[in-house]
């Protein structure tokens, strides 16, 4: 298949939605002698913050000279950016060769009944990861667990450690009702005797994690076992933070902006204490550095500075509310809101969080067959009908938050990872036609 068969392809099984279970990955990467296997990986699952933790520890094992592959998702504008190397994304060419291998290998296996349903995107991509990072020998391979842990695709892994990052209200409809029950599907990715690292600060969702990994005699690294082992001091431009595990002491100060990236940073500094205590020795002073000038795009990014234009996916309450808090401790007020958002998600929690602090909020819509129309999302923000615009395009939608902002203003992008790739293609188009 060329680049556009690919891209119609995966159009195609995008339909196909959400899929629990390990049959179909196992299946398949058995028929390509499991290469998943043959390089260690680490297991990234949470609610918020696994791609920053992903990002910090790529950027630090890079800086001890390690070969590492990184799978996350969902990516922006590209797929390609779900797969990388470093900082190289996988080649489109690479992309559409294995993909082109991955569909002549599952329509076998569709056609003698060792799959009984079709994989679905994510499984496709998964897969298609394992088999890059296995031709290209990575010394390591970082992986993003998707919306849960126990039947992700990622998880047919045995992993040097298993992150979990926070826990919160998502996905109900699949995980659990409570917070809980969605840790207890989260904590799924925990294997017998292999370390956990878990940033999660709800007590419920913390003791279910803990429980498990004591079940499978996991070793258990809590950041928040020891009353002050994470601390913060607020500067003019952010925060310093402190962290203390194990007798070593980290002072930071994270490229990634907000106080929730001290907390992200301090995971991934556990993570790399566990892999230098069972894997490969790691400098504590290139675990700092890493954790200073990893980047990780649509993370309160900043893509213009007349008008500030800041992009932030903030796609739950969590999120909204680490959002907020940076609002308050670093935008001038008021802001013009451009907001989207997935269908399923608790919009009315999200918009107490943001919607107050708008001078305006624009409601628009990107094309994915779970994103809700502006209707949809103003039928859950009618309390804040009066400072509420509806435009359905999203070039539109962009454009007049500009307009409005002014040139001395600020326009911020939230809502879904979705909507902010949509605003990087227009940035990435205007710059395309510039004289």
């Amino acid at each position: 298949m060329n680049h556009q068969e690919c891209l119609k392809y995966l159009e195609k099984i995008q339909n196909l939605g959400i899929k629990f279970g390990l049959d179909n990955v196992q299946e398949i990467l058995s028929a390509f002698h499991d290469p998943h296997l043959k390089y260690p990986s680490v297991l990234v699952a949470g609610s918020n913050g696994k791609g920053s933790v992903c990002a910090m520890l790529a950027r630090i094992l890079a800086l001890h000279g390690l070969q590492v592959g990184l799978f996350s998702s969902p990516h922006l504008v590209d797929v390609e950016e779900r797969i990388r190397i470093g900082e190289n994304f996988i080649p489109r060419s690479t992309f559409c060769r294995l993909l082109t291998e991955l569909r002549e290998k599952i329509d076998r296996l569709v056609a003698e009944k060792k799959l009984l349903n079709p994989p679905t995107y994510f499984e496709h991509i998964c897969c298609l990861a394992f088999l890059y990072f296995g031709e290209e020998q990575v010394d390591l391979a970082l992986l993003e667990v998707g919306m849960g842990g126990r039947f992700d695709a990622t998880n047919v892994v045995n992993p040097l450690v298993s992150v979990i990052t926070t826990i919160s209200a998502e996905h109900q409809k699949f995980l659990g009702e409570n917070l809980s029950q969605i840790a207890s599907e989260k904590a799924g990715i925990i294997k017998p005797g292999i370390p956990v690292v878990c940033g999660v600060e709800d007590k419920e969702a913390y003791q279910t994690i803990k429980r498990k990994a004591e079940e499978l005699e996991a070793p258990f690294f809590g950041l928040y076992d020891r009353k002050g082992s994470l601390s913060k001091q607020k500067t003019e431009n952010g925060y310093v933070f402190r962290f203390r595990m194990d007798g070593e002491t980290y002072t930071y100060e994270p490229y990634l902006q907000g106080e929730h990236q001290g907390r992200n940073a301090a995971i991934a500094i556990a993570a790399s204490q566990v892999l230098s205590q069972g894997w490969k020795q790691l400098n504590k002073d290139k675990i700092v550095q890493g954790i200073q000038t990893a980047r990780w795009e649509g993370r309160l990014e900043v893509i213009s500075l007349h008008p500030l234009i800041i992009l932030d996916g903030a796609h739950n309450e969590e999120g909204a509310m680490a959002l907020q808090k940076y609002i308050k401790d670093f935008i001038a007020p008021p802001f013009i809101l451009v907001f989207a958002a997935m269908r399923d998600k608790k919009v009315d929690k999200i918009a107490d969080q943001l919607f107050p602090l708008a001078e305006k909020v624009i409601l628009t819509w990107f094309s994915y067959f779970r994103a809700a129309t502006p209707e949809e999302l103003w039928e859950k923000a009618l309390r804040y009908k009066d400072r509420i615009l509806c435009e359905p395009d999203v070039g539109r939608a962009y454009r007049m938050a500009q307009d409005l902002a002014g040139p001395t203003g600020t326009v911020l992008i939230a809502g879904s990872l979705f909507l902010v790739g949509e605003i990087k293609k227009l940035q990435r188009q205007a710059v395309k036609h510039m004289p």
